[in-house]
């Protein structure tokens, strides 16, 4: 019988089970990944950022984590020796329209608690020589990192407070009982007395299999990559990202310097037709029936319907998809950038239509489930981790009785 199970093995489960266990140093907790390595899917294909928060609502989950996670991530990394850089970033106005939108997110930096400069044209050059735009602004807090290497001393951390962890152990089926819950998997079976849902792209099916309602559910989009060839990494010094369309709920096409020295160009977001479809072909009957069946999807569809087709423009055109790295950096070429890797981002939709613009953290009976952390959840993490273990009942609770938790959305 352990104390606590969580499922997922990323970099969100990682945290959590690392921040129940330091709570309660003598609960038994395990973490049970489907995957035969950790951090397979959001986390080992992101863009390698810690965020600096600028863009969320303030006071929202997503604005206090991340502006908090930045610094505890960063903390992290120096003090295990994770290869990290904080470079900042700048976010660039190429358009008038785009003026007053630079000017509210500049508020909404200052609002977020962020050091946020306003540049002029002039100003962005001396930081990004090549970029053409008429204003813009530099988030200094803004770094680079490898979550994987991250989520590998998450598994070291973990496993020295002897905590367990599985891989090859997909959840098939969940039984609550009065004050236990049993997890069938493809690899025995589990009996827990609470349940931590981090299953990223299947948190709301697991959230379900436990009776729970998250109120939403997962749509998978796709962003897929370009990376500048070596010889022209010398255009980008940092980070450099368009004003975000207001309208729209992604941040657009930018470029990223890695930590590894390469420079990613992207991404775009389509709808992927396999919740880890990573390439144009992938294809699930059961994840696309869900999405095509779902009212949710086609009232977002409808909203965003001249968004959506420029987006699947860029995901079948190089031409249109350098286009947009154009208006920030107009001496790129086709000739200079060649696809990398994709990513899949889990995002949960609303029935009527509305992405849920928030960290989604939903209790039930001897559960508590993340359904939905995209980015900046990986930045996050360890806040995240901590909120998690905050909300859920110590050990002794859950044995002595029956632990039903009120049903909270956030």
């Amino acid at each position: 019988m352990y104390d606590y199970a969580v499922i997922g093995g990323g970099i969100v489960g990682l945290a959590a089970a690392i921040a129940v266990g330091k709570r309660y140093p003598t609960a038994r907790i395990v973490v049970l990944e489907k995957e035969q390595t950790w951090a397979s899917h959001q986390t080992g294909n992101n863009s390698g950022v810690i965020h600096s928060g600028i863009y969320y609502k303030p006071g929202s989950y997503k604005a206090q984590f991340c502006r908090e996670g930045n610094r505890s991530m960063v903390e992290f990394c120096q003090q295990h020796n994770i290869a990290h850089e904080v470079c900042g970033k700048v976010i660039v106005a190429t358009e008038q329209h785009e003026l007053p939108i630079l000017e509210n997110l500049y508020q909404r930096g200052l609002a977020n608690g962020l050091k946020v400069n306003q540049l002029s044209a002039q100003q962005v050059k001396e930081i990004e020589p090549h970029v053409q735009c008429l204003a813009g602004l530099r988030v200094p807090s803004t770094g680079i990192v490898d979550y994987k290497q991250v989520c590998q001393k998450y598994v070291e951390i973990f496993q020295a407070q002897a905590g367990e962890l599985r891989l090859n152990t997909q959840v098939q089926k969940i039984t609550s009982r009065s004050d236990y819950t049993v997890l069938e998997t493809n690899n025995g079976t589990f009996e827990t007395r609470f349940v931590i849902n981090c299953a990223g792209l299947h948190s709301d099916r697991i959230a379900r299999l436990t009776k729970a309602n998250p109120e939403a559910k997962i749509v998978p989009f796709r962003g897929e990559y370009y990376e500048l060839k070596p010889e022209k990494r010398y255009l980008v010094n940092s980070l450099i990202y368009p004003v975000p369309n207001p309208a729209f709920p992604f941040l657009g096409v930018h470029f990223t310097r890695m930590i590894d020295g390469t420079v990613h160009d992207g991404p775009n977001a389509v709808l992927s037709i396999k919740r880890e479809g990573y390439h144009k072909t992938d294809f699930n009957l059961r994840d696309l029936t869900e999405v095509m069946t779902y009212s949710g999807f086609w009232k977002l569809a409808a909203k965003h319907a001249s968004e959506g087709l420029q987006e699947m423009v860029r995901s079948y055109s190089k031409t249109a998809f350098v286009r947009s790295l154009q208006r920030l950096i107009p001496e790129v070429t086709e000739a200079d950038v060649i696809p990398t890797h994709a990513g899949v981002r889990a995002q949960a939709l609303r029935p009527d239509g509305q992405l849920v613009d928030d960290f989604l953290l939903v209790s039930s009976q001897n559960a508590l489930h993340v359904c939905n952390a995209p980015s900046p959840a990986a930045t996050s993490s360890l806040e995240i981790g901590k909120a998690i273990a905050s909300k859920i009942p110590e050990q002794s609770l859950l044995a002595s009785s029956d632990c039903c938790l009120v049903t909270t959305n956030s």
